[in-house]
């Protein structure tokens, strides 16, 4: 098992995890669908000892992957669309965004973040490969281009007048296949002073808090502090703060400037003291990654033993949350309807599909009221404060929550 690092291309052959085989995690199918074979591919996840980027082994492509129907709308959670309006506050107040400034999103989505830059009356450009998702930002009246983001499209937008003060990518830079192309674009496109913040989910947290089930194909990386710095230096930017947030299970928000920048922000502590705790917790040594795929095991076992004595004592399981991350976590423990119901997810986009791989019928919130499941596992366990609250009326007739990941755990009191 090895292949060629995506950043240094270095042999790669350190496991951290292998799943098997699963879909794509977001090839979501019709009732048509299911009389067709289904695209599987093996899902093994290795980890660089050059450069220390974990990355997924190369057997999809992002155009298999991030196809005109992805169904992943960010606007649906409004924990995420309440993060995005702090994030074009506080940027506008840290770096003077005003009227003559541009802000250019790479991967916008459904338009959940530059709504409000809109509507702090600063000029924006979103860049969003999904037909789905750019359809649904022009709906909100943005300029959004639909296409792959990389030096070339950078080149163009730049000739173009697209120049940025503030780029953003959010929940984007793990899923590039080619990561130096992907960075190299921004210190295209950023004016010489301007800034680029970068949100990723934090691979020392997905290690610690054995968070494999964030592991599929649409995730080319999983990434560090330690192995940012390397690709963004390669690649024309520099760090110069660092930001811890809750988000999807512990994530870093990363601030970079090119690194020819005529007035350079001088680098804050918080840089040094992120890598000092990813140093302490031993993220450039092989012995930090050896114990996450007896970590999924585990998850893998409790699930299946929950699910079964469930049935055997006559109890109703249903879950809540049709995302990618409860997709590998059913296809990897080999669950399908006769013990899991259906999924419950207020995405209209996804309800009467299926999910991929288990083939457990999606269906909407009001299928609640009717079955009175007896438990709701929560498979996006990221947001399961904000669906505890909305979901709360469960507990009227006895209903019960439980989450999987780190562990089997029903959730006994609200919030949690």
């Amino acid at each position: 098992m090895s292949m060629r690092c995506r950043h240094c291309d270095a042999l790669v052959s350190l496991p951290l995890a292998d799943l098997g085989t699963s879909p794509p995690s977001n090839a979501y199918l019709s009732t048509a669908a299911l009389h067709e074979p289904e695209r599987w591919y093996p899902l093994r996840v290795l980890v660089c000892e050059r450069c220390w980027l974990v990355q997924t082994e190369d057997f999809a492509q992002a155009h298999e992957l991030f196809d005109a129907n992805y169904a992943y709308f960010s606007s649906f959670s409004s924990s995420w669309l309440d993060h995005a309006r702090r994030y074009a506050n506080t940027m506008r107040d840290r770096f003077g965004l005003e009227k003559t400034s541009h802000v250019v999103e790479i991967a916008s989505n459904d338009g959940y973040l530059l709504q409000y830059v809109a509507e702090l009356g600063i000029p924006c450009l979103g860049v969003e490969p999904t037909a789905s998702t750019a359809a649904a930002a022009r709906d909100k009246g943005l300029q959004v281009v639909e296409s792959f983001f990389g030096r070339e499209l950078a080149l163009e937008l730049h000739g173009q007048g697209h120049a940025a003060d503030l780029m953003v990518a959010n929940n984007v830079l793990a899923h590039v296949p080619d990561i130096n192309d992907f960075v190299a674009g921004f210190s295209i496109l950023l004016k010489p002073a301007g800034v680029a913040t970068f949100e990723f989910p934090h691979v020392l947290q997905l290690v610690q808090q054995a968070q494999f089930d964030t592991l599929y194909h649409e995730h080319f990386s999983y990434l560090s502090l330690t192995a940012v710095q390397r690709i963004f230096v390669e690649n024309g930017l520099q760090i110069f703060d660092v930001q811890e947030l809750f988000t999807h299970g512990g994530s870093l928000r990363i601030f970079a400037q090119r690194s020819d920048s005529p007035t350079p922000f001088k680098t804050e502590a918080a840089v040094s003291f992120v890598q000092e705790r990813e140093d302490l917790a031993g993220i450039r040594s092989s012995d930090f990654y050896r114990n996450f795929q007896a970590q999924a095991l585990r998850i893998k076992d409790e699930l299946l033993t929950f699910l079964l004595q469930a049935k055997f004592n006559g109890q109703k399981v249903v879950a809540y949350g049709a995302a990618a991350k409860g997709n590998t976590l059913l296809n990897f423990a080999g669950v399908r309807a006769d013990m899991l119901a259906y999924v419950v997810d207020k995405n209209p986009s996804k309800q009467g599909f299926y999910m991929p791989g288990s083939r457990i019928p999606i269906v909407d919130e009001s299928r609640l009221r009717e079955d009175r499941p007896d438990i709701v596992i929560i498979l996006p366990w990221n947001l399961k404060d904000e669906i505890l609250t909305q979901l709360d009326y469960v507990r009227e007739w006895g209903g019960r929550f439980a989450v999987a990941v780190p562990a089997l755990k029903i959730l006994e009191n609200m919030p949690i």
